[in-house]
């Protein structure tokens, strides 16, 4: 990323992640509504919100029984479901891209008032966006970025270059700590032909350099348990010694965490991704190599369903004086560790 880049990013307006909960920055209001409560949670509070304009919203995310991608879903309809002027309707998205395009375009001829859409690859359903949009249909783009900015009205979605600048800041400061001068240093991604996975490997290239570190080795897994294990096998095999890991994502950090143990290897620190409740209790714990992780909250889901009933409703946000949502958020990336981890515990997917 260039610094250019970087300025950009940096004035672009930014959100709290985990920190906040499901929103709950988000008044979720327009001027005329009440503010949500003071407290954490995982959808921005509802009660106090004036019932407007009846407002359709369709939605589809990748189906997953656990872990984060469960919990984007969970958190929508939970958001959905506070206001008495929203309809929710799901779409399924299928086993690929083709198979959520087609499902989504069934979605485009019951004309909802916005679509909230995590797709499987942000590239493969650009199209789709730009179909909606042309179509009248305000599209909310969660998470997966579409490359085209006319492919969304909104793009919400965490900050994986954040999130690998964070990792390696921790995983550098650790290391100077230590003492350790020339440190080896494992990384394992997710899926490696996500616009997002390059994005928090650029940011945690970027931060290492900082320190004069560099990664030794890099093997990629698929945001899965499975794949976690494999990937840190390789890796655990790769490099008879190590002193600091990086593991972009906690679902896939069950695997990574049973490679370790299987391989009686505890010479290193890892950093996990993303912030799920098991990671952040084994982090308070302090019984494993699992010392930090870096947030990439869920709640974004929560959120895009607040945004889009205004979006639908064409209002703004009460605390900014446009009158219209902005067209694109970031939420920040926090660090997890030992000393923060009973604040955080409870805010873990």
């Amino acid at each position: 990323m260039t610094q250019q880049a970087r300025d950009l990013s940096r004035r672009r307006l930014m959100f709290g992640g985990a920190a906040l909960g499901a929103g709950a920055l988000l008044t979720a209001c327009t001027s005329n509504e009440a503010s949500a409560p003071e407290g954490q949670t995982k959808v921005a509070d509802a009660s106090a919100a004036a019932p407007g304009k009846p407002v359709t919203i369709g939605f589809s995310a990748p189906a997953a029984d656990h872990g984060w991608l469960a919990a984007i879903t969970t958190n929508a309809k939970a958001q959905a479901g506070l206001y008495s002027d929203v309809t929710f309707k799901t779409v399924e998205a299928g086993a690929d891209a083709p198979a959520q395009l087609a499902a989504l375009r069934t979605l485009i001829a019951q004309k909802p008032d916005v679509i909230v859409l995590l797709p499987h690859d942000g590239k493969e359903l650009n199209a789709f966006g730009l179909e909606a949009m042309k179509a009248g249909i305000p599209v909310v783009n969660l998470d997966r970025a579409f490359p085209d900015a006319l492919a969304y009205r909104l793009q919400i979605k965490g900050d994986n270059y954040g999130m690998g600048v964070s990792a390696g800041k921790y995983i550098g400061e650790q290391m100077k700590a230590k003492g350790i001068a020339n440190p080896i240093i494992g990384e394992i991604p997710g899926i490696d032909s996500l616009e997002l996975t390059s994005e928090r490997s650029a940011g945690f290239k970027a931060e290492l350099a900082t320190f004069g570190f560099t990664v030794a080795r890099r093997i990629p897994a698929e945001f899965t348990a499975d794949t976690g294990r494999v990937a840190a096998s390789q890796l655990l095999q790769a490099l008879p010694k190590i002193d600091a890991v990086w593991n972009h994502d906690d679902d896939q950090g069950i695997g990574v965490l049973a490679a370790i143990t299987q391989a009686n290897r505890s010479e290193f620190i890892m950093v996990g991704g993303a912030g799920s409740k098991a990671a952040i209790d084994a982090i308070g714990a302090d019984n494993s190599v699992l010392k930090a992780t870096v947030t990439y909250s869920p709640s974004m889901a929560s959120s895009a369903i607040t945004l889009a009933r205004l979006i639908g409703q064409g209002k703004g946000m009460s605390d900014l004086v446009e009158l219209q949502v902005p067209k694109e958020i970031t939420l920040t990336s926090e660090t997890i560790t030992k000393e923060n981890a009973s604040t955080y515990s409870k805010l873990g997917f």
